[in-house]
C-alpha cells in the first residue's frame, strides 16, 4: 500500500470498461495483486449492465468506445439512481483528443493517460475510493443525526401524549401508534404481566402488515430463554417464526424492551419487522426510551384509576353513613314513644287507684315492661352513635369472657316479644338444652343478635314468621336467625357487616 493512504481493499470491486482490455492486462494483475476484485466490460451496454447488476466500487471507463463512448455511458451511469454514485475516472490514450471538461460536467472524477504508471493508477483510485467511502460516511452520519433528531421530535411528543392521558389504553394506542410509522414497523405491541408475572398479555397492538395478536396471553415458563432476559430489565433482539403467526409461518425480526420503573416491571413493547430489517442502536435506545415513559404513564393511570374508585368507595359511605343517622335518629324517637305511652298508661292506672283491682295490676306491669325495653333499646342506640364515633379507632382489643348463650339468646329474644305481638309476627326460639358456654364478647354479641332481631322485625310482614335456633358440630356452632316473607339479594349478604350497614339494603328501604 502507498505511504499515507489506507484503505481496505477486501471485497471493493472495480469496474474496467475497455473496448481493448487486452492492453490493460498488466494494470488487471496489478490491481488484483493488491486485493481489488476486477469486473471487465468490452463495451458501454455491457459496463451498464454490469454496473446496474454488480455494484462496483469504482469504474475505469474507457472515453472512445464503438457503438456508446464512453461519455454516453457516463451520463446513462449519473441518470440512474443506482449508479449515480458509483466514481468513474475515464480512461485516454496519449493520442486520443478529448474534452477533459465535458468529462467533467457529466460526472467524472479524473482521467487517466494510458499507458500510466501502475501506482499512479493505484494512488488515484485509492485515493477516490477514500473519497467515496468518505462521502458515504459523512452521508450516514447526516442521516443518523436527522434521525436521532427525528427520534427526539417523537420522544418528546410520546412523552407529552402520555402525560397528557389519564387513561390506561389511551396510553397503549398512542405509544404503538406512533412507534410503528416512525420506526416503520410491521407491528408494535405492549403486553403486560400479571400480578405474579407468569403470564404476559398483548393488551394494545398497532398493526400495518401482520395479523392481529391483540389479547394473546403467552406463559413465561414457556419461553425462559426470552422471559428470563426480559424479567432482568434487558432488551433483546431476535430473528423467528413468531408463536402467534405460525399458521402463516411468518417470519420477523423482533425487539423487546422491557416497561420497568423503581417498583418493578410492568410488561414489555414489542417491535417487528422483516427478518432481513435489523434494529439499530438508536432505535433499540429509542425504543427503550419510549417504554420507560411508558412506565411513569401507566403507573400514573393505574394510581389515577385506584384514587377514583377510593374517592367512589368514600362516597359510597359517607351516602351510608348519612343514611344510617337519619335511621339512627328515627329509631331514637321510637322507644322514647313507647315510653311516653307507657308513662301515660301508668298515670291513667294510678288515677284510678281508689278502685284499685288486679287488672289494673297487671296492665301497670305490662307498662312497667314497656318502659323497661324501651329504655334498653335507647342505650343501644347510644351505643351505636358511640361506636360511629370511634369507629375507625380499633386499636382497643376486644375483652372476652364466658357466656351462657341460652340465657343470653333467650334475653335479647324476650326485648322483642312484645313488639312482634304488635306486628302480628311469629316469634320462635329453638335452642338446644345442653348448651355450653363460649368464650365471646357478650355486649358485642348482645348487639349483633339485637340489630338482627330488630331487622327482622322490621321488614317480616305481618302473619309470617322469624325463628331463632342454633346448630352445632364437632367444630363450630351457627346461630341461625331466619324470617319469611323477605329476602336479602346477594349483594345486601356481602355489604351486610360493612361500616354503617345494617339490615335490608344498608338501611336503604325497597
Amino acid at each position: 500500500m502507498i505511504e499515507g493512504l489506507s484503505l481496505n481493499t477486501k471485497s471493493k470491486a472495480i469496474l474496467i470498461v475497455d473496448d481493448a482490455p487486452d492492453n490493460l492486462l498488466m494494470l488487471f494483475s496489478y490491481l488484483e495483486d493488491k486485493g481489488y476484485r476486477i469486473l471487465l466490460a468490452e463495451d458501454g451496454e455491457t459496463g451498464l449492465q454490469i454496473a446496474r447488476s454488480k455494484s462496483p466500487d469504482l469504474i475505469l471507463l474507457d472515453v472512445l468506445m464503438p457503438d456508446i463512448d464512453g461519455f454516453e455511458t457516463c451520463r446513462r451511469l449519473k441518470a440512474e439512481a443506482g449508479t449515480k454514485d458509483i466514481p468513474v475516472i475515464f480512461l485516454t490514450a496519449l493520442s486520443e483528443k478529448v474534452n477533459k471538461v465535458q468529462g467533467f460536467k457529466l460526472g467524472g472524477v479524473d482521467y487517466i493517460t494510458k499507458p500510466s504508471e501502475q501506482e499512479e493508477v493505484l494512488v488515484r483510485i485509492q485515493t477516490h475510493l477514500n473519497l467515496r467511502q468518505m462521502r458515504q460516511d459523512l452521508d450516514r452520519q447526516n442521516r443518523e443525526q436527522q434521525r436521532a433528531l427525528e427520534f427526539e421530535a417523537l420522544l418528546r411528543q410520546v412523552t407529552d401524549k402520555l402525560r397528557d392521558s389519564l387513561d390506561e389504553k389511551q396510553i397503549l394506542a398512542t405509544a404503538t401508534q406512533q412507534l410503528a410509522e416512525v420506526l416503520d414497523l410491521q407491528s408494535c405491541q405492549i403486553e403486560l404481566y400479571d400480578s405474579e408475572q407468569v403470564i404476559a398479555t398483548i393488551q394494545y397492538e398497532h398493526s400495518l402488515s401482520l395479523p392481529l395478536s391483540q389479547g394473546i396471553s403467552r406463559k413465561v415458563e414457556d419461553r425462559p430463554e426470552l422471559y428470563e432476559q426480559l424479567l432482568q430489565k434487558n432488551p433483546i433482539q431476535l430473528v423467528e417464526k413468531t408463536p402467534e403467526f405460525n399458521p402463516q409461518g411468518i417470519q420477523v425480526t423482533r425487539l423487546a424492551c422491557p416497561i420497568f420503573d423503581e417498583r418493578g416491571i410492568i410488561g414489555n413493547l414489542w417491535g417487528l419487522r422483516p427478518p432481513t430489517d435489523i434494529f439499530t442502536d438508536i432505535e433499540i435506545s429509542l425504543m427503550q426510551q419510549v417504554a420507560s415513559q411508558c412506565a411513569i404513564a401507566i403507573r400514573q393511570a393505574r394510581l389515577y384509576r385506584a384514587a377514583k374508585l377510593q374517592v367512589a368507595e368514600l362516597k359510597r359511605i359517607n351516602n351510608l353513613k348519612d343514611d344510617f343517622l337519619k335511621t339512627i335518629s328515627h329509631e331514637l324517637r321510637t322507644p322514647l314513644t313507647n315510653i311516653g305511652m307507657g308513662a301515660d298508661t301508668l298515670k291513667m292506672l294510678f288515677e284510678l287507684l281508689p278502685n284499685w283491682q288486679q287488672q289494673h295490676f297487671d296492665a301497670a306491669s305490662e307498662s312497667l315492661e314497656i318502659l323497661e325495653a324501651g329504655y334498653e333499646r335507647e342505650i343501644k342506640l347510644v351505643n351505636d352513635l358511640l361506636e360511629l364515633v370511634h369507629l375507625d379507632a380499633r386499636n382497643e382489643p376486644v375483652k372476652v369472657e364466658l357466656v351462657d348463650l341460652n340465657w343470653l339468646i333467650t334475653y335479647v329474644v324476650q326485648l322483642f316479644t312484645h313488639r312482634t305481638k304488635q306486628h302480628q309476627q311469629q316469634l320462635k326460639i329453638d335452642l338446644p338444652l345442653d348448651l355450653s358456654r363460649i368464650e365471646t364478647n357478650p355486649d358485642i354479641l348482645e348487639r349483633i343478635l339485637t340489630e338482627l332481631l330488630n331487622n327482622a322485625c322490621k321488614y317480616t310482614p305481618e302473619k309470617e314468621s322469624i325463628q331463632v335456633s342454633i346448630e352445632t358440630d364437632a367444630q363450630a356452632l351457627k346461630l341461625i336467625i331466619a324470617n319469611s316473607g323477605v329476602t336479602l339479594s346477594d349483594l345486601e349478604l356481602e355489604r351486610i357487616f360493612d361500616n354503617f350497614c345494617g339490615g335490608a339494603s344498608c338501611y336503604r328501604k325497597n
